[in-house]
């Protein structure tokens, strides 16, 4: 073989092995020794085939051009572009948000207003837009506001004419009752609380208070309910049948008519 081919003829029957085509074009000059810009390596020397297209001669990627007419961007400013165009909200957008929300706001405006209206016209017997100062605790009570006694009189003397006249007029009392709604004042003691102080007063845990017993606490204990107060809440919460006020039943009652 040597004879025949001297010293290169293994590489050069190699050469002659490798069919050409586009495939195979980089391996040749390798073969021969060559460097890929011209002249001889040695044949120790480590031969790594090319990357795919797009990469450097050693095999690791290179920067991909960029797309036509985004060079004349330049770089930094290029990507800071197009951050921006990415990240800037549209200008509409919080308009949009805003009109939303102004139109759920009107819209529980509205709601109220009806809720207000309805409760109001029970009251209001003589059709004239006016109720009896003393039905205004049960007008906001119907509406799931539930003041004490003495923020129920403070509310009526913000409604009431400059001369009383035991008379409240709906223009007056809606846009106060509104603000309450809107504010969530008021709001009534939560179920678990008026279980726990029902159950202080029941001490034999028997499950009910007698009407005898319910008056003595509403009455004489903490802040007093009125006369009127009292015979509404009677009316409302003893059985006929056992004279006593099954107090579970009662909470129960009075959530479900307050959601």
């Amino acid at each position: 073989m040597h004879e025949k081919y001297g010293k290169g003829g293994a590489r050069s029957l190699s050469i002659l092995a490798i069919p050409p085509g586009p495939e195979t074009s980089w391996l040749r000059p390798r073969l021969r020794g060559e460097r890929a810009g011209g002249g001889k390596r040695g044949w120790g020397a480590r031969s790594e085939p090319p990357g795919p297209p797009g990469s450097s001669s050693s095999g690791t990627p290179s920067s991909p051009l960029p797309p036509p007419g985004q060079a004349a961007r330049g770089g930094r400013s290029g990507r800071r572009l197009a951050t921006e165009v990415r990240v800037r909200p549209l200008r509409g957008d919080g308009l949009r948000t805003k009109m939303a929300e102004r139109d759920g706001e009107e819209a529980t405006v509205a709601e109220f207003h009806k809720k207000i209206k309805e409760a109001f016209e029970v009251f209001d017997h003589d059709s004239n837009n006016t109720v009896d100062v003393r039905e205004i605790g049960t007008i906001m009570r119907s509406l799931g506001c539930c003041p004490s006694e003495g923020e129920l009189h403070d509310l009526i003397a913000e409604v009431e004419d400059e001369e009383p006249t035991g008379y409240i007029r709906y223009e007056k009392f809606l846009p106060l009752m509104t603000e309450i709604l809107l504010e969530r004042r008021f709001r009534p003691v939560p179920e678990d609380v008026l279980l726990r102080a029902f159950e202080v007063l029941d001490s034999a845990k028997r499950g009910f208070l007698t009407k005898e017993e319910l008056i003595k606490y509403m009455t004489e204990e903490g802040e007093p309910f009125s006369q009127e107060e009292m015979e509404e809440m009677l009316s409302a919460a003893i059985d006929p049948d056992t004279n006593a006020i099954h107090y579970r039943d009662y909470i129960t009652m009075m959530v479900t008519d307050e959601s």
